[in-house]
C-alpha cells in the first residue's frame, strides 16, 4: 500500500492514520480540486470476507445518515487487488483527542462541543444506526470557508442497525467510553449506549481524564474541583449504569449541555468573546449550520420538534429534522444573515430575531403544494413560541417551493383567531407577490404576516413562502422581504 500513489482519481498524499481494518489517507480529488480522506482496507484483512462486508457498511452507514453532522461519503470503489476504498470529506482540524491533549476545555467550552457531538450521535440514531464507539478520536474537526468549525461523527466501523443492535451478541466499544451494556453480550444495545458514551466524551473534556470503567467513574469534581454541581450531574445521568435512568435522548443530553454552557458561559470570564464551534452543512444535506457566533453568550433553545406556522398545525419540518442551533455572524452590527444548510436559501433579520435557527428544509405539502423536501430556514428570538400565536415572538419562516400555486395557498391561509388587517401586493428587486397580514391573535399582542413571492424577471418555477412573527416595535417586513435571495 505504500507504494501507491493514484487511488482512481484521487492522488494520494499522506497517510492519515490506520485503524483495526483500514488505512486512511489523506488526496486530492484532480477533478474536483479538492482535498478528500481515502480510507482503503488494510492488506492483511483482504481474505477475509467478513471483515470485507464490516468494511464496506461502514461506508454503507455514513451514506444512510446522510447527514451535514456525520462524515460524507462521496466515492467508493476497488483498488486492482479487489480491496475496496471509499471516499470522504476530509476533516482539516484534526480531532477532540487533538484538542486535550493539555488542559482540559473551559467548561462552556467542553459542554458546547459535547452537545454538538451530541446532535451528531441524534442524527444517527433518526437514521436508525447507534454508532457504538463514540470517543474524542472519533469526533472531526473541519473548518469551513467563512472560517467556522464544523464538527463530525466519523469512524462508524463497529456500528449497527438500530433493528440489529438489539440482538448483538458480541462485546465493542472502547475502553472508558462503552456502556456497560456494550461488555455483556446478548443484553441488547440502543440509542442509550451512545448517551452513556457522550457523557464519557463530555467528562473527558471536562476533565482531562477517561472515565474510569462502569461502575468505578469518579465524580468529574474530583479532577476538576469548582465544576458547577449542574454539570457534574448531566454528565453522571448520561453515565448512569442503569440504562433507564440515563437521559432518554442524545437529543435531550444535548439540549441539556447547550443550556449548562450559556450558564457558564455568561458567568465565566474564560468564556466571553470565545468563538464557539458550529455545525457547517454539506451541500444538498439538510440539518446542521454554516456560521457560528463571533462573540458573547450563547443561548440555549436547540429543540428538534416540529415547526408550526398556523393555528390549523400547519407543519412546517425538515425531513431530517435537524437541530437547532445558535447564531450567527453579524451583517451589520444591527442584523444578522441566515441561510438555510443548502446555502440557497439567505435573508438577512434583525439582530434581535437571530437567537436561534433551524436550517433543516421543509415539504411544501403542509401548504397544500406538491410534497417535497425543500430547502427553507426558520429564525427567530424563541422558536419554542413559534407554533403559538397568543404569544410574542419575532422572526421568519422563510422556505422554497418549485410546484404549484403557492399565490393561491397563502391567500386561502385564515388565521380564524387572528384579526385580518387585509392584503397587498409587494415588489422588490428580486421578487414580487402578495403579503396578507393579521394582528391580536388569541388574545396576544404582535402580528404575523404570510408572503408568497415569484422572481421579479423571468418565468421560473421558484417561489418563496415567507411567514413572518413580530412583537410590536418597527414593521421590518418589507425589509427582510428585500433580503431574501435564491442561489444555485
Amino acid at each position: 500500500m505504500q507504494s501507491l500513489e493514484r487511488i482512481d482519481r484521487y492522488r494520494l498524499e499522506r497517510r492519515l492514520g490506520s485503524g483495526a481494518f483500514g488505512v486512511v489517507w489523506l488526496a486530492h480529488d484532480d477533478v474536483l480540486e479538492a482535498p478528500v480522506a481515502v480510507k482503503v482496507l488494510a492488506e492483511n484483512w483482504a481474505h477475509r470476507l467478513d471483515v470485507r462486508e464490516r468494511f464496506l457498511s461502514e461506508a454503507r452507514l455514513l451514506r444512510r445518515a446522510g447527514s451535514s453532522r456525520v462524515v460524507q461519503v462521496y466515492d467508493i470503489g476497488e483498488l486492482p487487488d479487489g480491496r475496496p476504498y471509499f471516499v470522504m470529506e476530509y476533516a482539516d482540524g484534526g480531532t477532540l483527542a487533538d484538542r486535550i491533549t493539555g488542559s482540559p476545555l473551559a467548561v462552556a467550552e467542553a459542554l458546547r462541543l459535547t452537545a454538538l457531538a451530541a446532535r451528531s450521535a441524534a442524527a444517527l440514531h433518526d437514521a436508525g444506526i447507534v454508532h457504538r464507539d463514540i470517543k474524542p478520536s472519533n469526533v472531526l474537526l473541519r473548518t469551513a470557508h467563512d472560517g467556522s468549525t464544523r464538527l463530525l461523527l466519523a469512524d462508524l466501523g463497529l456500528a449497527k442497525s438500530l433493528a440489529q443492535a438489539s440482538g448483538l451478541t458480541m462485546a465493542a466499544g472502547s475502553a472508558g467510553y462503552a456502556a456497560p451494556e456494550q461488555s455483556e453480550p446478548g443484553s441488547g444495545i440502543d440509542a442509550r449506549a451512545d448517551v452513556y458514551s457522550l457523557g464519557a466524551l463530555g467528562y473527558h473534556l471536562l476533565t482531562g481524564t477517561v472515565p474510569a470503567r462502569p461502575g468505578r467513574v469518579e465524580p468529574p469534581d474530583r479532577f476538576r474541583p469548582g465544576l458547577p454541581a449542574e454539570v457534574q450531574r448531566a454528565i453522571l445521568r448520561a453515565m448512569d449504569l442503569e440504562r433507564e435512568r440515563r437521559w432518554p435522548t442524545a437529543e435531550a443530553f444535548a439540549d441539556a449541555l447547550d443550556r449548562l454552557a450559556d450558564v457558564s458561559g455568561t458567568s465565566a470570564p474564560e468564556q466571553r468573546g470565545r468563538r464557539r464551534e458550529a455545525v457547517d452543512p454539506a451541500p444538498g444535506q439538510p440539518g446542521g449550520r454554516r456560521e457560528a457566533v463571533d462573540s458573547g453568550p450563547e443561548r440555549p433553545g436547540r429543540r428538534r420538534s416540529a415547526l408550526v406556522l398556523t393555528l390549523a398545525a400547519l407543519v412546517v419540518a425538515g425531513a431530517a429534522a435537524a437541530g437547532t442551533t445558535v447564531l450567527l455572524r453579524q451583517h451589520p452590527a444591527a442584523d444578522v444573515k441566515v441561510q438555510d444548510s443548502t446555502g440557497r436559501v439567505h435573508a438577512i433579520v434583525p439582530a434581535s430575531w437571530g437567537r436561534q435557527l433551524r436550517d433543516a428544509g421543509w415539504n411544501p405539502e403542509s401548504l397544500g403544494l406538491p410534497t417535497g423536501h425543500e430547502p427553507a430556514l426558520a429564525v427567530a428570538d424563541d422558536l419554542s413560541r413559534w407554533q403559538d400565536l397568543g404569544t410574542g415572538a419575532n422572526g421568519a419562516f422563510i422556505g422554497l417551493s418549485e410546484h404549484g400555486d403557492l399565490t393561491a395557498k397563502v391567500r386561502a391561509i385564515n388565521h380564524k383567531d387572528c384579526h385580518y388587517q387585509g392584503g397587498r401586493d409587494y415588489r422588490g428587486t428580486d421578487w414580487q407577490g402578495a403579503v396578507r397580514t393579521w394582528t391580536d391573535c388569541a388574545g396576544g399582542g404582535g402580528s404575523v404576516t404570510e408572503a408568497a413571492l415569484k422572481p421579479v424577471a423571468g418565468t421560473g418555477g421558484s417561489q418563496m413562502y415567507v411567514q413572518l412573527r413580530q412583537d410590536g416595535g418597527t414593521d421590518e417586513t418589507d425589509r427582510v422581504l428585500d433580503s431574501v435571495r435564491l442561489s444555485g
